[in-house]
């Protein structure tokens, strides 16, 4: 009975204090990236402290995902895994924004984080 009950805590415990595969390598520079664009994006939100720490990890979260799209993908393949990112981004932040915060954060969002744009060729 001990043994089980060991075991389910230490399974427990493992599983309570995984890391977020996405920010197990910290990079040094998106976490700064992350803290000034929750100051410009506080700017027009008024995030409460509570609200300033849970915004400024998804910010980084995502500017560590979106680095990696960017170092792997290009073009259009590019452009659409970075529309949909943002898209994930907006839902996942209804979760930190009350409803004015977040009519405000959809609209200065393209002011702040602009969506890349892909350029035509002329032939």
């Amino acid at each position: 009975m001990k043994t089980t009950l060991y075991i389910f805590l230490l399974f427990f415990s493992i599983s309570t204090f995984a890391q977020d595969p996405m920010l197990q390598k910290p990079d040094i520079s998106l976490d700064e990236k992350a803290k000034a664009l929750t100051v410009e994006y506080n700017k027009q939100l008024g995030l409460t402290s509570d609200q300033i720490g849970l915004f400024d990890i998804k910010v980084e979260e995502f500017l560590i995902r979106r680095e990696k799209i960017e170092n792997t993908l290009q073009g259009k393949e590019k452009l659409r895994a970075l529309y949909a990112l943002q898209e994930q981004e907006t839902i996942e932040m209804q979760n930190i924004l009350t409803q004015p915060q977040m009519d405000v954060y959809k609209k200065v969002r393209p002011e702040i984080q602009p969506l890349e744009v892909v350029k035509k060729e002329k032939k």
